[in-house]
């Protein structure tokens, strides 16, 4: 699942973008994600880089799906 090319906003790209591992979901939970709107990314981002703001060194062998 990649982008339109069209300039149309793709959720999937803005996640990847941000460092979400999208592309180790199942193709169903792809299709979740890929519906969310601008303002739900953005919310996903804003979790996500509060959330590794805070994680230690050790964590970062963690996989995170948000």
């Amino acid at each position: 699942m990649t982008g339109t090319g069209s300039g149309a906003f793709d959720a999937l790209d803005r996640l990847r973008a941000s460092g979400h591992p999208v592309d180790l979901l199942d193709e169903r939970q792809q299709r979740v994600f890929a519906q969310l709107n601008e303002a739900e990314v953005d919310l996903l981002n804003s979790i996500k880089q509060r959330l590794d703001e805070v994680a230690g060194e050790v964590e970062g062998q963690e996989l995170k799906l948000i």
